[in-house]
C-alpha cells in the first residue's frame, strides 16, 4: 500500500462516460493509498430509419462498466482487499435497461445521447409545459434525462422496452452488482425526471404516462443510509464491507470538496458543469437552464451543463493545427463550440458557428474564440444559479481537466471577473465517493470527512477585469444565430 494507514481504509469508485477510476483511501486522513483505472468504450447509436450521421447516439455496455471497475481495484491490490466500506459515483441520466435475469437488454443510452428530442419536446407538451415540469421534478428535463431516454426506448425499441423488468442509473447498476440490492439515491434520482422534490419520492403520474412500472425502479435510500454489503466474491472486494448508496458524479464531486452552501464550482471537463449547494428546495428553472437536482446529504445542487467543453474546444485546436495552449487575445472572431448540439442552451441539433472573421484575424484569436464561447455558456448559467447570498467576488472553485491548463484558467477568470481556486486533487468524483463511504463507516456527515481531508486547497488565481466586450459579442451573436442553431 506504500505508507501504513492511521485509519480504515474505504474505495471511492468514479465511473465515468470514459473509465473507471477507484481510489482506497485512508477514512481518517484522506490519503490516497492506492488507485486504479480502466478504459470505457463508448459508441453511437442509430436513429429512425437507419445510422446516425448526426452522432446524437452515445452508448455503452454496463456489463464493461463492471469489468473496468474489476480491472481499476485489482491495480489497487491488497488495499482493496482491506476496505471496509465502498461507494460508487457515477455518470449521471444514462438509461440502464436489465432484463428478469438481470442482464441488460441493450447497451446503455448516456448522459450525452440526444436521440430523445422528439420525445423531449412531447413530453413537455402532454404535462403542461416547461413551466411545470420545473415545478413538478425540479428541472425541465432535456434530452439527457431519463425519462426522455425510456420515452424514446418505449418509441424506437418496443421490444426492449418490454422486455425491459428493471431500469438502472448507471451508479445503481454497479452498487447492484456489488450488493444484490436495488438501490438509488436522492442525488442521481433527481435527474431522472421522474422524482418529485417536494415528498422526495418517485412521480407514479410521469412513470405510468411514460409506461414504466414504479416497481422497476430501485429504492431510493435516505442520506447515510447503506445500500447494503459486498456479496462474496465480488471484484477485490472484501465480502461484507458496507456499501454506501453512491450517488451522481455532480453530487459526487460536491462531497468530494465538502463544498458550503453557496460555494460556486465550475468544472471543465468533457463536459462542463457549474453549481453549488443550497439549503432551499429548488423552485424550478422554466427555461431548463438550471436543473434543480438533490445532493446527496439532505441539501440542494442548482446545476447547469454544457455538451461542449475541453473536447469540444481540442476539436478546433486540432482543426487549426494548434497545440491547445496556442491562444492570442484580440481580434472580434466569435465562436459557438456547439459541435456535439448543446444542451445548455437547448439546441439539441446545433453545431459549431463561427462567426466575425477578419482578413487579420489569427489561428490563436479563433482558438482562443472556442475557449471563451465555452466558457461563456457556463457562465450565463452560474448567473442564474448564484443567488444573493454569493458574493460578486466569491472565488470559483475550477476543477475537471481543463482547470490544469493555463488557456481555460485565464479564460474563467477573463470572462467571470471572479478570483480562481484550482483544488489539487484531481479526482473529485472518487474521493467523494470515498468520503461518502468513510461518513457512513465513521456516521460522520461525509462533506465534513472531505473538508477534515482538506480537499479544496489549491492554488488561488486573483480576479481580473471583466471582459464585458466579449461577453456582449457571444450574447449577440447567440441572438442572432438563432436559424443557424436550430432554434
Amino acid at each position: 500500500m506504500g505508507t501504513q494507514a492511521t485509519g480504515p481504509l474505504v474505495v471511492g469508485v468514479d465511473s465515468s462516460t470514459q473509465s473507471a477510476k477507484a481510489l482506497v483511501v485512508d477514512a481518517a486522513t484522506g490519503e490516497v493509498v492506492a488507485r486504479g483505472q480502466a478504459p470505457h468504450v463508448v459508441t453511437g447509436g442509430t436513429v429512425a430509419g437507419g445510422t446516425d450521421p448526426g452522432g446524437a447516439g452515445k452508448e455503452s455496455d454496463p456489463e464493461q462498466w463492471w469489468q473496468a471497475l474489476g480491472e481499476a481495484l485489482g491495480q489497487c491490490g491488497d488495499a482493496a482487499r482491506q476496505a471496509a466500506a465502498v461507494s460508487v459515483g457515477g455518470q449521471q441520466h444514462g438509461l440502464v435497461t436489465l432484463d428478469a435475469a438481470g442482464r441488460p437488454v441493450r447497451p446503455a443510452l448516456l448522459w450525452n445521447d440526444v436521440r430523445s428530442a422528439p420525445q423531449q419536446r412531447r413530453l413537455l407538451a402532454e404535462f403542461g409545459g416547461p413551466r411545470a415540469w420545473a415545478r413538478r421534478t425540479g428541472s425541465v428535463p432535456l434530452p439527457a434525462f431519463t425519462v426522455t431516454k425510456w420515452a424514446w426506448l418505449r418509441a424506437t425499441e418496443p421490444a426492449a422496452a418490454d422486455a425491459t423488468a428493471a431500469v438502472r442509473l448507471p451508479h445503481d447498476y454497479l452498487t447492484e452488482r456489488l450488493t444484490g440490492e436495488a438501490v438509488t439515491d436522492r442525488g442521481d434520482a433527481s435527474g431522472t425526471g421522474w422524482w418529485s422534490p417536494a415528498d422526495e419520492t418517485y412521480d407514479e403520474e410521469i412513470l405510468r404516462h411514460v409506461g414504466l412500472d414504479p416497481k422497476a425502479l430501485p429504492r431510493v435510500a435516505r442520506p447515510g443510509e447503506a445500500a447494503g454489503t459486498v456479496r462474496a466474491g465480488e471484484l477485490s472486494l472484501p465480502q461484507g464491507a458496507l456499501v454506501a448508496a453512491g450517488t451522481g458524479d455532480n453530487m459526487a464531486a460536491a462531497l468530494g470538496l465538502g463544498l458550503r452552501p453557496g460555494q460556486p464550482v465550475l468544472s471543465l471537463g468533457t463536459s462542463g458543469t457549474v453549481y453549488t449547494v443550497s439549503t432551499r428546495r429548488p423552485s424550478g428553472d422554466p427555461t431548463g437552464t438550471v436543473a434543480g437536482f438533490a445532493d446527496a446529504r439532505g441539501d440542494w445542487l442548482p446545476l447547469a451543463c454544457t455538451l461542449n467543453c475541453t473536447l469540444a474546444v481540442d476539436r478546433v485546436a486540432a482543426l487549426l493545427g494548434l497545440e491547445r495552449e496556442d491562444v492570442e487575445s484580440g481580434g472580434t472572431a466569435v465562436m459557438l463550440p456547439f459541435l456535439d448540439g448543446e444542451r445548455t442552451p437547448d439546441l439539441p441539433h446545433a453545431s459549431g458557428l463561427l462567426h466575425g472573421l477578419r482578413h487579420d484575424t489569427t489561428r490563436g484569436q479563433v482558438l482562443q474564440a472556442a475557449y471563451d464561447g465555452a466558457v461563456f455558456a457556463l457562465l450565463q448559467a452560474l448567473d442564474r444559479i448564484v443567488d444573493e447570498d454569493v458574493p460578486a467576488d466569491a472565488p470559483l472553485l475550477l476543477i475537471g481537466g481543463g482547470a490544469r491548463g493555463r488557456a481555460w484558467r485565464d479564460t474563467v477568470r477573463r470572462l467571470s471577473g471572479r478570483p480562481v481556486v484550482v483544488p489539487e486533487a484531481r479526482e473529485l468524483v472518487a474521493l467523494g465517493a470515498a468520503a461518502q463511504a468513510a461518513g457512513l463507516l465513521l456516521g460522520e456527515d461525509p462533506a465534513a470527512v472531505a473538508r477534515r481531508w482538506g480537499t479544496a486547497r489549491g492554488a488561488e488565481y486573483a480576479a481580473v477585469p471583466c471582459d464585458t466586450a466579449a461577453r456582449e459579442r457571444l450574447a449577440e451573436t447567440l441572438a442572432a444565430g438563432g436559424p443557424l442553431l436550430g432554434v
